[in-house]
């Protein structure tokens, strides 16, 4: 019977929404966080009667035919870009960005990775680093006499040197963007890589060319709404449930069939 497999694809589906969706609200404290969102696409279709195929021999001709589908697959599970709410925290380096554009961040093997989470800190060189200890591209060294530590919205690091009255320049942050940021991969620790469907990193200067400014003493929350996710895990929940009253449906119709054999 077909539809004990149609429905089984319909709960396979169902089932990836949930992981989807358990995921966005586990993470939905997590600074920087962008939700995912599921599509799905119908599987291939049985044709039993093609549309037009003749059905008489007086040239009379199925308007619709007999097309029965198979189920569904998941398409794929994208993520969303949008802006978090933005949040005041007082720290000096918490930096959020207000617009497009992402922190480069370097990894432990070399490698470039990037994300949206702001909050850096310093490591025992004075370096601005992530919470994981990964170095902040291009890299900037706070002195150990470095007091009142600016970051502008345009990204020049200044800080007051020892008993200086006038800021000195540390360095500059700089942005990326993409062409297309859904598809970047991620990796984890709010990071992500570049892809070939994302296309290569544009680097820039904050508040220039579309690029984001940075706001410091501020974080990006992630940008989850609980509220639209209970609704689509209820929803999801629901579709679920339906599907395995398919699949108990068509046991008792296989039942019936083998009874009367």
């Amino acid at each position: 019977m077909r539809s004990l497999y149609t429905a089984t694809t319909g709960m396979n589906a169902q089932s990836l929404s949930m992981d989807v969706i358990a995921n966005n609200l586990a993470n939905v404290s997590t600074t920087g966080y962008k939700k995912s969102q599921t599509s799905f696409q119908d599987l291939i279709y049985q044709h039993i009667e093609v549309p037009g195929a003749p059905t008489s021999d007086n040239g009379t001709v199925s308007p619709s035919g007999i097309q029965v589908g198979l189920g569904v697959t998941p398409a794929a599970v994208t993520k969303v870009f949008s802006e978090g709410d933005i949040v005041q925290t007082g720290n000096e380096f918490d930096i959020a960005i207000e617009g497009d554009g992402f922190f480069q961040i370097e990894l432990p093997n070399g490698n470039d990775a990037y994300t949206r989470a702001g909050n850096f800190n310093l490591d025992g060189n004075g370096q601005i680093v992530t919470s994981e200890g990964y170095p902040l591209i291009p890299a900037i060294t706070v002195p150990d006499n470095a007091r009142q530590v600016t970051i502008s919205d345009t990204g020049i690091v200044s800080a007051l040197l020892g008993d200086d009255t006038e800021s000195t320049e540390l360095g500059n942050i700089d942005l990326a963007s993409f062409v297309n940021p859904s598809g970047l991969l991620a990796i984890g620790r709010n990071l992500f890589r570049e892809t070939e469907s994302s296309g290569v990193a544009t680097v820039g200067t904050p508040g220039s060319d579309g690029y984001g400014l940075l706001l410091q003493g501020y974080l990006e929350n992630s940008n989850v709404n609980l509220v639209a996710e209970v609704a689509l895990m209820i929803t999801t929940q629901r579709a679920f449930e339906i599907n395995s009253q398919a699949v108990s449906t068509s046991d008792e119709m296989m039942q019936t069939v083998v009874q009367m054999a």
